[in-house]
C-alpha cells in the first residue's frame, strides 16, 4: 500500500446508502472509458438544493470545464467526488482503480526544497526508492528496478523541474526550503506537486488565481496536452477556449454537457435559449387556441367529445419552461473631468525599497487615453510599478511629474481583508460620502450591482465576486482619471468578467492593468509594457508574440544547460560511448513522443486545407444569396475547424516542448 499523499486520493468515494450496490452500469462493462459518473445526485445544504438528480458522465481522457455562477455549488461537487461530503442521494462512481488528484487545501510550508516536495507527490517512486535501500533478496529487487523503470524514474527530477520552471521557480528557488516563500507561491508548489502527480482523474479549481499571465500560458499549454482526465473550475475564458473539449454547465441544480470550449458552449446554449423561446410562445399560442375551443363548445352536445379530447390534450401538454433569468452584473465606471496630457510623465526615475533599487531607468508617459497591460513574471517589479503610480511609493531617483488635479483608483485583492465584515456595502459607502445623502450612496452601489437589498447584507455574507465589486464601487467613488487595476478578476465569474471588461471600454480615463487573465489583456489593454530586468519597456507585439518569446526563451534556456552538462564531460573514449548508448536510449524513449509531434503537424496540414477549403466557399457572394442553412452549415464547420487547428496547434507547441526536455 503507498503512502498518503495530499495530492492524491487513492479510495473510492462510497457508495451511496439508498443506491448501494445499484452501479450505473453493467459490471461487465466496468472497461468502459467511463472514468466518473454521476448519476442522480441530490446535495442539500442549509434548506437550499445544490443537485437534484444531477446526471453527467466522464470519458477518460477528456478535458473537462464544469461552468456555473459563483455559489451555484462547482466546489462542493468536488468535494462529493474526494469524498469529503455525503450526498443526500444518488451516486458517484470512479472507474475502478483509478487515482484522484487535486491541488492540497494547505499549502506545504516546511524545510523541505521545492524539487522534494513536488517529488514526494509520486508516492509510488518515493516508496520504491526507499525499498530499494533496504531490499536483499534477488527477486524483490529486480521487481523494484523494473517497476521503476515502467514510471520512468529517472527522469522524475527532470520532469518536477519542468513543471516548476514553468510555475515561475528558476533552479536556485527550487532548491530552497518551501517555508521561505509567501502563501501565494507556496500553493504554485501545491499545483505543481499534483501535476506531477500524475493522477488519472485530476480536479482543479481555480488553478490561475494564484498565477502570474506567465505561469498561465504556460499551465494552458501544459494542461492542453494532459494525458489523463481533467476537471476543471474556471472562469478564466481564455483556458478554457484553449483547454477543454467538453463543458458541463451546473445550472438550476443540473449538470448539462456541451460539446466544445467556452465559446461555443455559450453560442449553443445561447441558440438553445433562443428556439425554448420560440416553441414556448408557440405552445403557448396552441393552449389558447385549445382553451378557446373548449371554452366554446364544452356544453355543446355535438362538440362535446372534441372538447374533452382536447382537455386531456391540453393536460398531457408538458409546458415548455421558460429560460431562468440570469441575475445581470453591471459595472458603470463615473467618467472622469478632462486634463490636460500627460496624466503622469516619468522621467529617468527609480523605485525600490529601503536602498534597494527594483526598477531603474524609468522614461514612461500616460495620457488620457491610455489602455497599458504590465506584463512579465512575479517578481519582477510590476506591483512596485503601480504602488509608484499610486503614490505609495517615492522616486529614488529622477523625476515623476503629474497633474496637480490627477484622481487615482488603485484596486489589489488583498484590499479584501480591510473590508469591516460586520458592515454593509451602504456602511462602506456612507462613510466615504459623509454629506451625500441616502439616494447617492445607493445610486453609486447600483452601479455596480448592489441593488436593493443586496447593499444591505454585512460583508461577512458577500462573496468574493461581491467584495470585489465594492472594492471597485470604493475604488472610483471619486471618477479617478487613472486606474490601477492588479489583478482585478481573481473572484469573479465569467459574466461578471464580461461586464468588467465592457466597464473599462466604456471608461473614458487611463487604465494601467496587471492580470493572469489573457481574455481581458486582449479587450481592453492596446499596449504592453514588459518589466523585466531592472526595466520597464513598451513590448511590440501582441500576448500571442509574447507567448511564443517565452517558449523560445524556455528552450534556449534548456539548450544552454545540456551545452552546458556536455562541456563538462571528459573527453575520453569511454565517455564518448556512454554518451553515444545515452543518446540512443533517450531516441527510444523519445520515439513515441516524436511520432506524436509528427502526427500532430499531419494533422495541422489537414485542418489548413479544410479550412482554406471552407474559406473559398465562404468567399463566394453566391453562397449569400442561396440557402441561409447552408450558409449557416457552412460558418459553423469553418468555427468549428478553426477551433480544432487551434487545439492540435497548442498540443503540438507543448509536445515539441516536452521533446526538448528529453533531449
Amino acid at each position: 500500500m503507498q503512502g498518503a499523499s495530499p495530492y492524491i486520493r487513492e479510495r473510492m468515494p462510497p457508495f451511496f446508502p439508498e443506491t448501494a450496490g445499484d452501479f450505473p452500469f453493467p459490471r461487465a462493462r466496468v472497461k468502459t472509458r467511463r472514468m466518473l459518473h454521476i448519476t442522480n445526485l441530490v446535495y442539500r445544504i442549509g434548506g437550499r438544493t445544490l443537485f437534484d438528480n444531477a446526471t453527467v458522465a466522464v470519458t477518460k481522457g477528456h478535458r473537462v470545464g464544469l461552468v456555473g455562477r459563483n455559489g451555484s455549488g462547482k466546489t462542493t461537487l468536488f468535494k462529493l467526488i474526494l469524498g469529503e461530503l455525503s450526498a443526500d442521494g444518488g451516486a458517484i462512481k470512479l472507474r475502478p482503480g483509478g487515482r484522484v488528484g487535486t491541488v492540497a487545501q494547505e499549502a506545504p510550508a516546511g524545510p523541505e526544497t521545492l524539487i522534494d516536495v513536488v517529488l514526494a507527490a509520486d508516492t509510488e517512486r518515493a516508496e520504491l526508492l526507499a525499498r530499494a535501500e533496504t531490499a536483499t533478496e534477488a527477486q524483490d529487487i529486480a521487481e523494484i528496478h523494473t517497476r521503476l523503470a515502467d514510471i520512468n524514474a529517472e527522469t522524475a527530477p527532470a520532469r518536477a523541474a519542468r513543471i516548476l520552471a514553468g510555475l515561475g521557480f528558476n533552479e536556485a528557488e527550487q532548491n530552497r526550503a518551501v517555508a521561505e516563500f509567501s502563501g501565494g507561491w507556496r500553493m504554485r508548489v501545491a499545483l505543481a506537486a499534483a501535476l506531477f502527480a500524475n493522477p488519472d482523474l485530476l480536479l482543479l479549481d481555480e488553478p490561475t488565481n494564484h498565477l502570474d499571465l506567465e505561469a498561465a500560458l504556460w499551465l494552458e499549454t501544459y494542461l492542453a496536452t494532459w494525458p489523463g482526465t481533467l476537471v476543471v473550475i474556471s472562469h478564466d475564458r481564455t483556458l478554457l477556449n484553449k483547454v477543454v473539449g467538453e463543458i458541463v454547465h451546473l445550472d438550476d441544480t443540473k449538470l448539462v454537457r456541451y460539446q466544445g470550449g467556452y465559446d461555443r458552449f455559450e453560442r449553443t446554449r445561447r441558440e438553445r435559449q433562443e428556439l425554448d423561446a420560440k416553441m414556448r410562445t408557440k405552445q403557448m399560442a396552441q393552449r389558447r387556441h385549445i382553451e378557446a375551443f373548449v371554452e366554446r363548445f364544452r356544453y355543446k352536445a355535438s362538440k362535446a367529445r372534441q372538447a374533452q379530447s382536447r382537455l386531456k390534450m391540453l393536460e398531457k401538454m408538458e409546458p415548455i419552461a421558460s429560460a431562468a433569468s440570469d441575475r445581470t452584473i453591471t459595472f458603470q465606471f463615473p467618467d472622469p473631468d478632462p486634463l490636460s496630457p500627460p496624466l503622469v510623465a516619468l522621467d529617468e526615475a527609480s523605485v525600490g525599497y529601503d536602498d534597494n533599487a527594483i526598477l531603474s531607468g524609468l522614461d514612461l508617459r500616460i495620457d488620457m487615453d491610455d489602455r497599458i497591460a504590465l506584463i512579465g513574471a512575479n517578481g519582477n517589479g510590476k506591483s512596485t510599478l503601480v504602488k509608484l503610480l499610486a503614490g505609495r511609493l517615492k522616486t529614488m531617483q529622477g523625476k515623476l511629474v503629474k497633474s496637480s488635479k490627477l484622481k487615482v483608483g488603485y484596486f489589489a485583492q488583498h484590499q479584501a481583508e480591510e473590508l469591516t465584515l460586520s458592515e454593509t456595502p451602504y456602511q462602506h459607502l456612507s462613510r466615504l460620502m459623509p454629506m451625500a445623502v441616502e439616494s447617492k450612496v445607493r445610486g453609486h452601489l447600483g452601479r455596480f450591482g448592489f441593488s436593493g437589498e443586496r447593499a444591505d447584507v454585512t460583508c461577512e455574507g458577500l462573496s468574493g465576486g461581491e467584495k470585489a465589486r465594492l472594492l471597485f464601487a470604493m475604488m472610483s467613488l471619486e471618477a479617478p482619471h487613472l486606474m490601477l487595476l492588479d489583478e482585478p478578476t481573481n473572484h469573479l465569474d465569467v459574466d461578471a468578467r464580461e461586464a468588467l471588461i465592457q466597464a473599462l471600454n466604456m471608461y473614458d480615463g487611463a487604465v494601467i492593468l496587471v492580470s493572469h487573465d489573457a481574455h481581458l489583456v486582449e479587450l481592453v489593454a492596446d499596449r504592453l509594457w514588459k518589466v523585466g530586468d531592472g526595466k520597464c519597456t513598451q513590448f511590440d507585439g501582441d500576448l500571442d508574440d509574447y507567448a511564443r518569446e517565452l517558449i523560445e526563451l524556455r528552450r534556449a534556456k534548456r539548450r544552454q544547460q545540456r551545452e552546458s552538462r556536455d562541456d563538462t564531460r571528459p573527453e575520453t573514449g569511454a565517455s564518448r560511448k556512454d554518451a553515444r548508448r545515452e543518446r540512443a536510449a533517450r531516441r527510444a524513449e523519445t520515439a513515441g513522443l516524436r511520432k506524436s509531434v509528427r502526427d500532430h503537424e499531419k494533422q495541422m496540414e489537414k485542418l489548413a486545407v479544410k479550412r482554406e477549403d471552407l474559406e473559398a466557399q465562404l468567399a463566394d457572394p453566391e453562397v449569400y444569396g442561396g440557402s441561409t442553412s447552408k450558409l449557416m452549415d457552412l460558418q459553423l464547420r469553418h468555427a468549428e475547424i478553426k477551433d480544432e487547428l487551434a487545439k492540435t496547434e497548442e498540443a503540438w507547441l507543448a509536445l515539441s516542448e516536452q521533446l526538448e526536455v528529453a533531449g
